[in-house]
């Protein structure tokens, strides 16, 4: 087995077990209550909206976790960090599963957001970045794939296991595998140094051209994360109202369920396309498809123009693109260096955002009708759009002018009078 095939095999072991825990982080946190919330407050009788905002609360806690998970990673403590986040998801599982009370739930949602804040996307996409560098965009896209069947595979599993057992064992039974499966694999997959690729791999492999010795310039680092917000909180939003926004514009049972289930193999078809031909483009290329699918999916969609089914598919597709792009722009720009630490600076907004937008859609689909939010999230994803250009314009200017001094430092002096 030749060096290059040592290190993908390698990586695609690291990859698994990052793929695996994030089926199980996701769907037993952020896609929990799609199928628990029910039966939890047909149980206990607990208010209907405060079992609901126990994800909101989990992803306030994350948001505010999400900086130091960064330094923690970027201090090489990746593997410790993605562990101890397993295993407070065993433990905030665990206290819900036997909560006595409403404040007993909330203070588990508190355990989970702590979880959280590393074991999501933003922790595993920073420890991916801080130890694979430039060529971890094609194993950042890889463990997308993965996460893109967290809703698909847990899903139908919770309902399994609320319908056999109940939600409180669900919630024991998950916590159960985070100690026994997730806490396990981090512990033992996750490297505990950066691994830097031969010059053969480098070769061989999709990378990201990066400029390590240049500190981050914060106007393009808020650009970013203003950018990742947007899409993450119009995503979440659409998510948690998609079927009452689907009825709003006459697409009701059946076909709504049929429809929404088109959305899970749309994100994974176009991470997998990204996965082939991606590495031919810059990240800021898919960024920028992400950005405009989102923007035209949502918009035709409140307008009425185009087939639902059409739109709902290019709307897959820009969410399942804007996740690759949330995590390998910043790398491509800002460099494997303070990849971590960025990463966790723009997981804070990101996750505030998605944290509001439960009740934000709640309060603009009251307000103004169904199709009136779809077009108000539609001016949002246009912003998006807008300001991902804007960044391929700041990033062009910064090639020609870092070009135009290279260029100038190679130039050679010309004694005086030489020429003249």
């Amino acid at each position: 087995m030749g060096l290059t095939q040592r290190f993908t095999t390698k990586r695609l072991y690291v990859i698994t077990g990052l793929g695996i825990g994030q089926i199980l982080s996701w769907g037993s946190t952020f896609y929990l209550l799609a199928v628990l919330a029910g039966p939890i407050v047909t149980d206990t009788g607990w208010s209907s909206s405060l079992v609901v905002a126990g994800v909101s609360l989990g992803l306030i806690i994350a948001g505010l976790g999400s900086p130091r998970v960064g330094a923690l990673v970027s201090g090489n403590h990746g593997r410790a960090v993605l562990t101890a986040s397993a295993l407070l998801l065993a433990l905030g599982l665990a206290t819900l599963g036997v909560a006595p009370n409403l404040w007993w739930y909330l203070g588990a949602w508190v355990i989970l957001g702590l979880g959280m804040s590393g074991g999501l996307y933003s922790g595993a996409f920073a420890v991916l970045g801080h130890t694979y560098g430039p060529s971890s965009r094609s194993a950042i896209t890889l463990l997308t794939l993965f996460g893109g069947f967290a809703s698909t595979i847990c899903w139908p599993l919770s309902t399994f296991l609320v319908n056999e057992f109940g939600w409180r064992w669900t919630a024991l039974i998950y916590a159960g595998a985070h100690l026994i499966i997730t806490a396990p694999l981090y512990a033992l997959t996750i490297p505990r140094q950066p691994c830097s690729p031969t010059p053969s791999a480098r070769s061989g492999g999709p990378s990201i051209v990066v400029q390590q010795s240049v500190a981050p310039r914060w106007p393009l680092v808020v650009l970013i994360a203003t950018i990742s917000t947007l899409g993450t909180s119009i995503a979440a939003l659409i998510s948690i109202h998609m079927f009452s926004l689907l009825a709003g514009i006459g697409i009701a049972g059946t076909a709504a369920v049929i429809l929404a289930g088109t959305i899970g193999p749309a994100q994974v078809g176009a991470r997998f396309i990204e996965l082939i031909v991606g590495r031919r483009r810059h990240p800021l290329w898919t960024l920028l498809t992400a950005t405009f699918a989102l923007a035209v999916a949502i918009n035709f969609l409140g307008i009425g123009l185009l087939a639902p089914a059409i739109l709902v598919i290019v709307y897959g597709v820009g969410i399942g693109l804007s996740s690759i792009a949330h995590g390998t722009v910043p790398l491509a720009l800002f460099g494997q260096d303070r990849y971590a630490r960025i990463m966790g600076r723009i997981a804070l907004p990101s996750l505030l955002g998605q944290a509001a937008a439960p009740i934000i859609g709640s309060v603009l689909i009251q307000s103004v009708g169904h199709r009136n939010t779809l077009l108000i999230l539609g001016l949002f994803a246009v912003l998006a759009f807008i300001l991902a250009i804007w960044l391929m314009v700041q990033y062009k200017a910064k090639c020609r002018q870092e070009a135009q001094q290279r260029s100038q430092s190679r130039q050679p002096l010309i004694p005086s009078g030489v020429g003249q």
